[in-house]
């Protein structure tokens, strides 16, 4: 049974303006699909063009020309709010920071997503439970974050980019601000979820995080330098 393509990227190109009519072209030419169900890695060096890449995947920024087709939308033709609701109805997003509500509590911050669905708040505090517990943190919903490590808190991250059931979790250097045994406990949590048939497509520099990964984009100079295994491009680089 063919797999359903849920990420398409034709000819994407980005370029910026800037005063007395400088430019910078950061993308020029990035094409690639990624399948229902695939883990990816994309990486880069800074200033390869991989985190304009993450905003315009994200639907955080529109490119400049070409075409993205997010879950078969073509997303360039999508109005701000259209497009606002594909970003929430589609994708979960996972960051470096964890950028959680440091006054509320976990449960909060977890149904945060659910706050514009219409739903009362007691559903809204049964389904932040409900995902709480599929990271391992059941009994942590009326805790607020600076109870909790820096593991702890980017599960609560990733419960919340769960909570509207996403096809896609993008998940920005998710494991930047953590140590090696934490880190990995972090990968191997994705890894579990993708098992479970979530598109994953992660932004790391750091090749062990890459690993976890079973392709590998590889951005350089705004373009795609490496698209294929992960596992095979490590052995070649002999990392």
């Amino acid at each position: 049974m063919p797999q359903k393509t849920v990420v398409e990227v034709n000819n994407l190109k980005k370029t910026y303006y800037m005063p007395g009519g400088m430019s910078q072209n950061v993308l020029k030419g990035v094409s690639f699909q990624i399948e229902e169900g695939e883990f990816v890695a994309i990486m880069g060096h800074s200033g390869s063009g991989k985190s304009t890449l993450m905003n315009t995947l994200g639907c955080l920024d529109r490119p400049t020309s070409g075409t993205y087709l997010l879950d078969g939308k073509e997303i360039s033709k999508l109005s701000d709010e259209e497009l606002a609701l594909v970003r929430g109805r589609t994708l979960g997003f996972v960051f470096q920071n964890f950028n959680l509500l440091m006054k509320r509590t976990i449960a909060d911050n977890v149904s945060l997503p659910l706050l514009y669905q219409g739903i009362s708040k007691t559903q809204m505090y049964t389904r932040a439970k409900a995902m709480l517990e599929k990271v391992g943190l059941a009994g942590y919903e009326n805790r607020i974050p600076n109870q909790l490590s820096g593991g702890m808190q980017q599960r609560v991250a990733i419960a919340r980019a769960l909570i509207n059931n996403p096809k896609i979790i993008l998940a920005d250097e998710p494991t930047g601000n953590l140590d090696s045994q934490t880190s990995d406990e972090i990968m191997t949590f994705f890894q579990s979820l993708n098992k479970q048939g979530i598109t994953i497509i992660l932004v790391t520099h750091e090749p062990d995080v890459a690993m976890y990964a079973k392709r590998l984009i590889r951005i350089a100079d705004g373009v795609v330098e490496y698209d294929g295994s992960v596992k095979e491009y490590m052995e070649r680089q002999h990392v």
